[in-house]
């Protein structure tokens, strides 16, 4: 797997974040009326060393932060989430973007790789039929190794679009599974939980991104990747009975 960003990138990131520590160590030392060379000898910090964190210059370590912030009554904490920035991808999400592109009849609008700030998040693939003020936001997964986060990723990625979408409509959500034992297996376990979050038929979707049917709602459908390149089935495997 590759990242999509760059060293550049990184570093920009990563400056972004010792500012905004920087930022917020300084204004808990100025409300706590606390010198800079008090708050050093607490820590055990050089004084010159909290001036550069609190520029947001320097890279404290996890203990000088703890160190840090105990000294100043407040309490360090991290938090992970999904971004906009660096993400990762398997190489079969690439070839199934691809395939849900070149399905597309006249009309469709596709633009991939679309940022979701509200949400923390990006789209794989945001489609758009401006007749019927249509969006799709379309997410691609080549595993399922959790539902309830993909289910909910979705959720809150599709909720978010709101003024990206034609007319400001409501978008829905299109699942793009590759066809594996694994993720066939999987959505036979989970029948009920996928139909309930994707009641639509496969068919009726991959209908309406070939022509000019009406879309209808939210939907799964299936990818065969062989040698590099998808091919988009017209219904479910055999065997599972989602979208159906």
């Amino acid at each position: 797997m590759k990242a999509t960003s760059g060293p550049r990138e990184r570093a920009r990131l990563a400056r972004r974040l010792r500012v905004r520590i920087g930022r917020q160590i300084l204004e808990l030392r100025t409300e706590a009326g606390v010198s800079r060379a008090a708050l050093a000898r607490c820590a055990g910090i050089d004084p010159s060393h909290i001036l550069r964190i609190e520029a947001g210059e320097g890279s404290p370590s996890l203990d000088s932060l703890v160190a840090i912030c105990s000294c100043l009554g407040a309490e360090a904490g991290i938090r992970i989430f999904p971004t906009a920035g660096t993400r990762l991808h398997d190489r079969f999400q690439a070839p199934m973007v691809e395939t849900l592109i070149r399905s597309l009849g006249p009309g469709w609008r596709a633009t991939p790789e679309v940022p979701v700030p509200a949400a923390r998040g990006v789209l794989d693939l945001v489609l758009t039929r401006a007749a019927d003020t249509c969006t799709v936001a379309c997410e691609c997964h080549s595993e399922l190794r959790r539902i309830d986060l993909i289910l909910r990723r979705a959720a809150e990625k599709t909720g978010a679009l709101g003024p990206q979408s034609v007319g400001g409509a409501t978008a829905s959500t299109l699942l793009a599974l590759r066809s594996t034992e694994s993720t066939r297996a999987i959505a036979r376990a989970y029948e009920a939980t996928l139909s309930a979050a994707f009641p639509a038929r496969s068919a009726d979707a991959v209908a309406a991104l070939a022509g000019s049917a009406p879309w209808p709602g939210a939907a799964i459908v299936w990818i065969v990747v062989e040698g590099g390149r998808g091919r988009l089935l017209d219904g479910p495997p055999r065997g599972v009975r989602v979208g159906r």
